[in-house]
């Protein structure tokens, strides 16, 4: 049995601290290792025997329970019940107790466990820095009204459900930067509530750059692995977002090709589309004609080129092919299931619910597989009279990875291009050879980045949106200043087909 015991001096009352503290789903708004908290069943964060269900920023995913709460104490204690690594009976507490004649706060945490012998330093190094000491720096920050470079509000605690709205978050402008432009910006790494609304500054464009005004801003995964830091594009403090259209309202001197007014969209690096206005290099926009609204653009267009180099390039559907896709009802899932289907293959498609599946039906999937009732490996080994798919596009990640792997053909394809429900893990490379199988992870930035990449594609999507292959229903709409709740829908997959933020007129 190891005993670890870490304390510290808060500089705030105790009450404050404890407020924090006691909240058992709150440690994903201040610890920095922690991307995504909540707790199961609905219960309450102060409910003792609650589970928290929490992921960090490594992919890592833990079960926690609240064994023991007092108010009157300041004293909780939890044990954990799952974890990725060997803290075999790992029950911690936490006490805090008023500074004698002052105005601060002793904290003191504790833990036992038993670890590996052979892993015994390097835990007890993990639980201490990583853990306690990161969370006692962290809380300090919290406290002092700091993450990062940016002002923050501290929240109170939650007590049920997250807020379905964020908290504003003010950048320091300097004063002689008078012009400013709402955005959302992201602190830290962490959950949907890491999207706070705020003011930041907005400089003159650059000689070679112009400023767009965005009308519609489009939502997607990526930006959720962006947010989590799982992707490197978005560096803090930071605006994410890669898709939006909007009106070109100020030029810089050197540019040539645009003028005052013109309608554009763009799908690219870098970020920070979540804005009401930004500066950009024009190199990668792309005008809109007078057939294609701002909404669809917003709605359509990285799915779109993603679509679009996902069935051309990474894999070539051909006629005849079959073809296998995850969350056909999403954005990017309705787009694959038109497409291959124009492009002659046959196309079976997996969803989580009845209402989905017509969603799917209706867009002309030739099967379609509710994977929550239905082992959808199995059903496609059954359906294809044992051959299995040529390719199989994943955008799921963990919890289908291994069944795609089993639904594929001899010299199969899996692409596994998202992982909505966490990654995918590790995979012997030997297991893949009993079928000749082929995995593609392909980044969108790597099919992109220069307008000789991205123009054949946005080329090839506007072609088929104008030719009835392919169709982008209606988006679903959220204020620009609740983010957050896009995010949230998205991960919980509570949606279907497009999401966009809309800001303020």
């Amino acid at each position: 049995m190891v005993k670890v015991c870490q304390s510290t001096i808060i500089d705030a009352p105790v009450d404050e601290v404890w407020a924090i503290l006691r909240d058992f789903n709150g440690h994903d708004r201040w610890h920095p290792a922690i991307a995504f908290s909540e707790i199961e069943g609905g219960e309450t964060v102060d409910a003792v025997g609650s589970v928290r269900h929490f992921r960090l920023n490594d992919g890592g995913e833990l079960r926690e329970q609240l064994l023991a709460l007092s108010d009157k104490d300041r004293r909780l204690s939890y044990c954990l019940l799952e974890a990725p690594l060997p803290l075999m009976g790992y029950v911690a507490s936490l006490r805090l107790k008023p500074v004698t004649d002052t105005n601060a706060t002793f904290w003191e945490w504790r833990s036992e466990f038993h670890p590996p012998a052979h892993r015994r330093d390097e835990l007890v190094r993990l639980v201490t820095e990583g853990i306690y000491q990161a969370g006692f720096a962290a809380v300090r920050d919290l406290l002092r009204g700091r993450t990062g470079s940016m002002r923050v509000e501290t929240r109170p605690p939650r007590t049920a459900a997250p807020s379905t709205s964020a908290p504003p978050i003010v950048s320091k402008v300097p004063a002689s930067r008078a012009e400013t432009t709402r955005a959302i910006v992201v602190g830290r790494y962490g959950g949907p509530q890491e999207l706070r609304l705020g003011e930041i500054a907005l400089p003159p464009p650059a000689s070679d750059e112009v400023r767009i005004r965005h009308t519609v801003i489009g939502v997607n995964f990526i930006d959720v692995y962006c947010r989590t830091g799982f992707f490197d594009l978005l560096r803090l403090p930071g605006v994410p977002g890669m898709e939006a259209a909007g009106i070109i309202e100020a030029l810089g001197p050197a540019v040539s090709g645009f003028s005052v007014g013109d309608r554009v969209a763009y799908a690219c690096p870098p970020v920070g589309a979540y804005s009401e206005r930004r500066n950009m290099a024009p190199d990668l926009l792309v005008r809109l004609s007078g057939d294609i609204p701002d909404e669809t653009a917003a709605a359509g267009l990285l799915k779109g080129v993603t679509a679009s180099f996902l069935l051309h390039d990474v894999h070539a559907v051909k006629r005849g092919d079959i073809v296998l896709i995850h969350a056909a009802a999403g954005g990017i899932g309705q787009l694959l299931v038109q497409w291959a289907c124009h492009l002659g293959a046959t196309v079976i498609a997996t969803v989580s619910s009845d209402d989905k599946a017509r969603i799917v039906e209706r867009l002309g999937a030739h099967h379609v597989i509710v994977y929550s009732r239905e082992n959808f490996a199995e059903a496609v080994v059954r359906l294809t009279a044992g051959r299995g798919a040529d390719v199989a596009y994943d955008a799921v990640g963990n919890d289908t990875f291994a069944g795609s792997l089993a639904s594929l053909a001899v010299r199969g394809h899996l692409v596994s291009f998202g992982q909505a429900s966490g990654p995918v893990g590790d995979w012997d490379i030997g297991r893949f050879a009993s079928k000749s199988l082929t995995i593609s992870r392909p980044n969108y930035a790597h099919y992109t980045d220069t307008p000789e990449k991205l123009a054949p594609h946005v080329t090839s999507f506007f072609q088929a949106l104008r030719q009835g292959v392919v169709r982008i229903e209606t988006p679903t709409r959220y204020d620009l200043a609740n983010a957050a709740d896009a995010h949230r829908d998205l991960e919980a997959r509570r949606t279907t087909g497009a999401l966009v933020l809309v800001p303020q007129a």
